[in-house]
């Protein structure tokens, strides 16, 4: 890498513009911050070299340039929100509803959105925010602040590190702010350094020429900000992994324990009671208990006993529960508990819990009971034994009963919300059975030669609820992104850096310039109050002189 060395000694790096030390405009290199054509000098970056402005040969170097583009990192954050705003057209795949159509995506978004539901799924859009492209531009982004934070950084901080008071006269005349003072004494340079401090700017003195300095700090609150995205984009992508981000469904019928999903069989749930409110309009309040078709919901909860399982690393074994928490889930009222949220999604009234069926002669007018059972319709047995001597054999189990197409029996779901059944009734002493089709409101007799009929003694309900859970581990990563996203903003938009330096030259003219990186009203005004009553010339705006 070749030095540039600039005559008052300091060796700067090679595609410097101003020297870090004395300020002196490097010949050559003006084109780079545009100071070549312009009576100011740019001082946004101090005149520090940028690699992005002066390495252009290798592949690598055209990277760097290429991700350190503020323009660049413009257009991938526009591109990031276009993507985000597709992806709130319609529902995402996880958030499909749970009474929808078909939850699987090929169907559910053609089937209730038509053509462009097609398209939506077709494009990819259905699970938007954890496909590999939508990662891929989150952590472009994220790459192109990494580059374009360390391009600006680290030759700034250099150059506000090696800044003497003594600056050459081409970079003091080219300030904003600048004065020249013919019959200024040394009484009148103290009178002016005592209000600057008291001002509560930092004088740095060197051979007679004084830097007078605040706010520094305020120059890295953009750093700052950059440092609070870089965090947030780094928990966006690991909210796609399942170690930090998981979400699962589940249906808990009512006096049910359950292993909670997601949970490595850690921890349990039971279900103690669902209570549903409706409002009907009726009545003095309208509110009553239960629901029915066409009613609202106004509340719905589920009573529930969280329980861990204190053996869960041991293979094999029993879990032994220990209750953790007892709580109610309702709407925006979710249970928490070691990192999981617990979600009242939604519920189903009125489950087949139990049937309980009786067999009685077919001829039989008086259907005599000759033997009753009952199955559980969540856990069946496969053979029922029955008092009277009779077997009975469930030879298939359609929960969810339909017919298909083809016109064979299937079931739709794997929820008993239309039971069907074939079952095998064995007589007392006979090995050879009776084949029925049982169902809401059938009974079919397969061969129309049985001599025993099957018919339903009674059907128990119960209710359902929709549990949604939920382990968010980079909440934390955000809180903490956010936070310092917001202390850069603060740092960089109410505090301001500014400099004034005072240069005594050999013919005791005393210059006067100051920079600031916004305010200026606020800079004018601090030199306005340190030179009065002295014979120090107040500044002028170059700028507004030039306009």
């Amino acid at each position: 890498m070749n030095k540039i060395k600039c005559e008052c000694g300091h060796m700067n790096p090679e595609g410097t513009v101003l020297c870090e030390a004395c300020g002196k405009p490097v010949e050559g290199n003006q084109h780079i911050d545009g100071n070549d054509d312009k009576k100011l000098l740019n001082m946004r970056y101090d005149g520090s070299a940028r690699r992005s402005q002066t390495y252009q040969k290798s592949i690598i170097d055209k990277i760097w340039s290429f991700f350190s583009s503020v323009k660049v990192g413009v257009w991938l954050i526009v591109l990031a929100l276009i993507a985000s705003i597709m992806g709130t057209i319609y529902p995402q795949e996880q958030f499909i509803p749970q009474d929808a159509v078909s939850r699987d995506p090929a169907i559910f978004y053609e089937e209730t959105y038509g053509i462009l539901g097609l398209m939506y799924y077709q494009l990819g859009f259905h699970h938007m925010y954890s496909s590999w492209w939508f990662i891929t531009l989150i952590a472009l982004i994220g790459i192109s602040l990494v580059i374009a934070s360390l391009d600006r950084f680290v030759p700034l901080y250099r150059a506000l590190k090696h800044q003497k008071p003594k600056k050459h006269q081409k970079f003091l005349s080219r300030q904003r702010l600048y004065s020249e003072s013919a019959n200024a004494a040394d009484a009148d340079v103290d009178k002016l350094v005592k209000s600057l401090k008291n001002s509560r700017y930092k004088i740095t003195e060197k051979d007679g020429h004084i830097l007078a300095e605040k706010g520094r700090f305020s120059r890295w609150g953009p750093y700052v900000n950059h440092i609070g995205l870089i965090i947030v984009l780094i928990a966006a992508i690991l909210r796609t992994t399942p170690i930090m981000f998981s979400e699962d469904y589940m249906w808990l019928r009512e006096g049910e324990q359950r292993v909670i999903p997601g949970t490595d069989n850690q921890y349990y749930i039971e279900n103690k009671d669902f209570i549903v409110e409706t409002h009907n309009g009726e009545g003095e309040d309208g509110f009553q208990e239960g629901s029915v078709d066409d009613e609202i919901a106004t509340n719905f909860q589920t009573d529930v006993v969280i329980y861990e399982a204190t053996n869960a690393d041991i293979v094999g074994a029993e879990p032994e529960l220990e209750p953790i928490l007892d709580y109610s889930i309702q709407m925006n009222n979710p249970a928490k508990f070691d990192g999981y949220t617990l979600y009242q999604q939604g519920y189903q009234l009125n489950e087949f819990e139990n049937m309980t069926f009786y067999i009685h002669e077919e001829d039989d007018e008086t259907q005599e009971s000759l033997g009753s059972f009952t199955i559980d319709l969540t856990n069946p047995d496969r053979v029922y034994e029955l008092d009277s001597g009779f077997q009975v054999e469930l030879t298939n189990y359609y929960p969810d009963y339909i017919m298909t197409e083809e016109g064979t029996p299937a079931s739709e779901t794997d929820y008993p919300r239309n039971p069907a059944f074939v079952v095998t009734v064995y007589p007392p002493d006979s090995e050879e059975g009776e084949v029925s089709f049982l169902g809401i409101g059938m009974n079919v007799d397969a061969t129309g030669e049985n001599q025993y009929k099957v018919a339903i003694d009674g059907v128990e309900f119960r209710d359902v609820s929709g549990i949604t859970v939920s382990s968010d581990r980079t909440l934390p990563f955000f809180l903490v992104g956010a936070m310092i996203f917001m202390i850069g903003v603060i740092q960089g938009m109410y505090w301001q850096h500014r400099r004034i330096w005072i240069n005594k030259q050999k013919d005791n003219t005393l210059l006067l310039a100051a920079h600031t990186n916004k305010n200026w009203f606020g800079l004018k005004r601090d030199i306005e109050k340190a030179v009065e009553g002295t014979n120090v010339t107040m500044v002028k705006d170059q700028q507004e002189l030039d306009e």
